[in-house]
């Protein structure tokens, strides 16, 4: 069941960058939601330039992979974002609308989860730390679907249940892991401060729902999945890219040259 995690005696090196990315991206976030919480919609406009200035300084020290996950995660969530929030209701934000920097906090909070993940503590960790994940989130899950927390979450509980299946089945337990602290301080500082509120019936299966929904981290699962998925296409496509600009270039340099 545990065949994706790290070794218990695992040896890895302690990246003190890692620490700064993850700091910065818990202070990050909250600080944009309470900026929002009284921002006009031009303020919005000038946190997705911030958020997406942020987003592009981290990634130039990423590798090529890191970058396409991220990539295909923005892409995948906005599309998302437009169907669930926009087109069914199922959540929405403060002005109803698709703020921008929802995009790139997508891309911000999916790259967080891959850097905790990967940092020195959970590598060596990790099995507690998914104790404590599933003691916690099982938890909250119950308290939240018996209403004995705020209301009725049957869609949490689904969500949790899919979580659990991700968590010691799927290929990336550890960004999994990452995804659920960073995931759940989204979600618990965004709906407190009423940057967006969730239905309290989900539109698409009629199961009551929480504000927030105790097992959101699933979502962060399936966008990794189809991270992983299609990284590799894109970088493909990248490099295919660039390769055909620059025999481009080479031929028009050539042709300059014959003249």
């Amino acid at each position: 069941m545990l065949q994706h995690f790290p070794a218990v005696d695992v040896k890895v090196t302690h990246i003190q960058r890692d620490y700064y990315i993850i700091s910065f991206a818990f202070i990050a976030v909250a600080l944009c939601f309470l900026i929002d919480s009284v921002a006009s919609i031009e303020l919005q406009y000038a946190l997705g330039i911030a958020g997406w200035a942020s987003l592009i300084f981290i990634l130039i020290g990423e590798c090529k992979y890191v970058r396409a996950q991220v990539f295909v995660a923005v892409t995948f969530a906005t599309i998302g974002e437009n169907f669930a929030s926009i087109y069914m209701s199922g959540y929405t934000y403060r002005l109803e609308n698709l703020p921008w920097f929802v995009p790139p906090g997508h891309g911000l909070v999916y790259l967080t989860a891959i850097i905790i993940g990967r940092t020195d503590l959970f590598l060596k960790h990790a099995r507690a730390i998914a104790a404590f994940v599933v003691a916690v989130g099982g938890t909250w899950a119950v308290l939240a679907l018996t209403a004995v927390i705020g209301r009725e979450d049957q869609i949490g509980t689904l969500l949790f249940c899919i979580y659990l299946l991700f968590l010691f089945k799927g290929r990336s337990p550890m960004v999994y892991l990452g995804a659920f602290f960073i995931t759940s301080w989204v979600e618990l500082i965004g709906t407190s401060l009423g940057t967006w509120n969730w239905a309290a019936i989900d539109p698409a299966s009629g199961l009551t729902q929480g504000n927030p929904p105790s097992g959101v981290a699933a979502w962060y699962c399936l966008v990794d999945a189809v991270a992983m998925g299609g990284a590799i296409p894109v970088i493909h496509k990248a490099e295919k890219l660039i390769l055909y600009l620059g025999l481009k270039k080479a031929e028009e340099s050539n042709f300059d040259a014959r003249k």
